[in-house]
């Protein structure tokens, strides 16, 4: 009998799969939420670094934000991590979602990010 954390693992490593085989190296954005935070990174897969990264638990968004764990959170990290990423040179980037469905924060987080200026 598979276990939850069993079938989570299955659905990331499905997405991650099919985000390498689509990727063109091109960097990938990585979403991770817990209940209480949002975070994101832009990690080079080819080299195995993460390039810039953004959350709820920084002191500049926590200082603006109520929580870090609504939709107005996922916004300001997603513009954030936009923000950063342009400043390294990264324009183009595939979308991880990880075993997270494609709704709510994280739906916010990647528009947010797209109207940073990040293509995906």
């Amino acid at each position: 009998m598979t276990t939850l954390k069993d079938r989570i693992e299955r659905r990331q490593g499905r997405v991650r799969g099919a985000l390498r085989r689509a990727s063109h190296g091109r960097k990938r954005l990585s979403v991770f939420r817990s209940s209480k935070h949002i975070y994101a990174q832009v990690i080079d897969d080819d080299r195995g670094v993460t390039l810039v990264s953004a959350s709820s638990l920084e002191k500049a968004t926590r200082e603006s934000l109520k929580t870090g764990a609504n939709v107005d959170a996922a916004k300001a990290v997603g513009k954030l991590i936009a923000q950063r990423a342009q400043e390294k040179g990264v324009k183009d980037v595939v979308f991880d979602r990880g075993s997270y469905l494609y709704h709510g924060r994280v739906k916010a987080l990647a528009e947010a990010a797209r109207e940073g200026g990040l293509n995906f």
